[in-house]
């Protein structure tokens, strides 16, 4: 996959976006148990303009949040690390993994969009008292 465009056309042919802007989509992911969890792919550039896919997902507010403990679990992680980013004007810990387009292929998207969905979806309901606000 070498554009957003073709990201964006993969993607919707497997959901419904929620948002679609020129370089953000979102759509909801069905988990298992009718639980659902909310991706957000983004494109971002590097300091030499290459261009990155950012996967992300939103796993509860930053609030009361262990920085230490953030930073022990991405320490441990193979795939997706933890984040701060606004949501709403408010500040949210967000799973999220990047990845070059220039080797992004449509199997490793699918994998990782599942992969972050459902470690999300586990980590949310680990901080909500097993909510499914995202």
């Amino acid at each position: 996959m070498q554009s957003f465009e073709q990201i964006r056309s993969h993607v919707g042919n497997l959901h419904a976006l929620r948002t679609n802007d020129p370089y953000l989509i979102s759509f909801d992911l069905t988990l298992p148990d009718g639980r659902h969890q909310g991706i957000y792919l983004a494109e971002i550039d590097d300091e030499d303009g290459d261009k990155f896919l950012r996967v992300s997902t939103p796993i509860g507010p930053a609030t009361g949040i262990d920085a230490a403990r953030c930073l022990r679990f991405n320490w441990e992680q193979r795939t997706g690390y933890l984040a701060i980013s606004d949501l709403d004007g408010s500040p949210y810990l967000h799973l999220i993994e990047n990845r070059p387009y220039a080797s992004l292929q449509v199997a490793e998207l699918d994998r990782i969009v599942a992969e972050l969905g459902n470690l999300g979806d586990r980590l949310e309901q680990a901080v909500s008292v097993g909510g499914d606000a995202f």
